[in-house]
């Protein structure tokens, strides 16, 4: 699959559409099946059932008239709340947020019943007969109708509860942490016993002089580089017998001709090749968290400087946002970074891709917060407190040099704008923990 149809399904899933069609297109199964049960068999010996609908046409044809009628005004009020939703959240914590608030499944899924359950009235109803001669009352199907009505009653109430929850600030930040969570099983693995041993196997790998025997294959068009399909960058590159050196990474804004890759040996590369290795990359006109470990990162830093804006001034919601971030480095820190270089089976290099590390993601989760908190003496020193907790469990030199400069940056910071010796003085305890902490480690 290549990374445009990539891309294309990750934004389908994301939107309001697609859940809501895919229900009403059952809908449309439903209701011709029920049709044909009620045509065909369960007619004779259903309308002589107390717990399914037996009145006459007239009567159903009101039924399904009522129910569709204010299924569609129903739709009309969960679309205008959505809205309402996603208004709020856009001016109170960041445009960036409203990609969670529209890949919410609960949410299309509400939508999704409503449309469907108008729907599937409305076929029913273009099936009653009122003629004396072909009299024809479809008694499976109504009684179904008037079920999903009920369903809808009850998901109506639900999705009130649902819009009321989900514009809290402490669940909007729960919600972020869940995708990170999610990118971090699916971009970052277990640290094993066999991982140190794969990368001392390949130590002695040389790598190809890029510099002097390489050709450059440009982007086409300016956005960000949304997805990277490197399963199938890994095939080409065994298929070819080529070395790729990926440049970017998935986050980063591209413009026409930026040179994307670079292909070792150049005079491998075609036109054809160039435009396949093209259709592995997909650029968007904004960042996502497909491939994007950083933007849901940003999205916590971003909840966290706006509470700490002068014009909301809220320290309660960055400190749960420390709290968020806190348990991310933990995570991290027990975990393997992935690796720039990716082999074949034969173990020879193929691709080389920019790899994230976790200073640089430590760079990503604290610099903003602790330049805006600066002033902050309740946020500075939870930020101390989660420098102390993930210390203790980094391993990697780099890891700890990454967690000693933030806590030297806070020190200072707190140092130059506390003016109560009290506040400095309790910085100065949880900077000397953090140390503490990564001396033993």
């Amino acid at each position: 699959m290549t990374a445009l149809l990539l891309k294309l399904w990750s934004q389908v899933r994301s939107s309001f559409w697609f859940y809501p069609s895919l229900m009403a297109l059952l809908a449309v199964v439903l209701a011709f099946a029920t049709i044909a049960l009620d045509e065909r068999v369960t007619d004779k010996w259903l309308s002589s059932q107390d717990w399914v609908y037996t009145g006459g046409a007239a009567g159903a044809t009101a039924v399904l008239q009522t129910i569709a009628g204010s299924m569609i005004t129903i739709a009309g009020v969960v679309f205008s709340l959505t809205l309402v939703a996603l208004s709020l959240a856009s001016s109170q914590f960041g445009p960036r947020l409203l990609s969670n608030f529209m890949s919410d499944v609960s949410t299309q899924v509400v939508l999704g019943t409503f449309v469907a359950t108008f729907l599937y009235c409305l076929l029913i109803l273009r099936t009653l007969r009122h003629d004396t001669d072909e009299l024809f009352v479809p008694h499976l199907s109504i009684t179904l109708g008037v079920v999903f009505a009920l369903c809808s009653l009850w998901v109506l109430i639900y999705f009130i509860h649902h819009v009321s929850v989900s514009i809290q600030a402490d669940e909007i930040i729960a919600r972020v942490s869940r995708e990170l969570d999610q990118g971090t099983e699916r971009l970052f693995p277990e640290r094993v016993g066999e991982a140190e041993q794969r990368r001392a196997d390949h130590r002695d790998v040389q790598q190809p002089d890029f510099d002097a025997d390489a050709r450059p294959v440009e982007i086409v068009g300016d956005g960000y580089l949304q997805i990277v399909n490197a399963h199938a960058l890994l095939e080409l590159a065994v298929e070819r017998d080529l070395t790729l050196k990926v440049l970017h990474r998935p986050g980063h804004y591209l413009v026409d001709g930026t040179t994307l890759l670079e292909v070792h040996p150049g005079e491998r590369l075609d036109d054809e090749l160039s435009k396949r290795l093209r259709g592995l990359f997909a650029l968007g006109s904004k960042r996502t968290p497909a491939q994007d470990f950083e933007f849901s990162i940003n999205q916590l830093v971003e909840i966290a400087v706006r509470a700490l804006s002068p014009g909301v001034n809220d320290p309660f919601t960055a400190i749960t946002c420390v709290d968020r971030i806190g348990s991310l480095l933990v995570k991290l820190a027990t975990r393997d970074m992935p690796s720039s270089e990716r082999f074949d089976e034969q173990g020879r290099l193929r691709v080389l891709a920019p790899a994230i590390t976790y200073p640089a993601l430590v760079e990503a989760s604290l610099n903003q917060i602790r330049q805006h908190a600066r002033n902050d003496v309740a946020v500075t020193l939870r930020l101390l407190e989660t420098l102390a907790v993930a210390a203790g469990h980094v391993t990697r030199e780099p890891d700890r040099a990454a967690l000693r400069r933030q806590a030297d940056m806070l020190h200072r910071g707190a140092d130059a704008s506390f003016s109560e010796e009290q506040d400095r003085l309790a910085a100065q305890e949880r900077y000397e923990a953090v140390t503490r902490v990564l001396d033993v480690s």
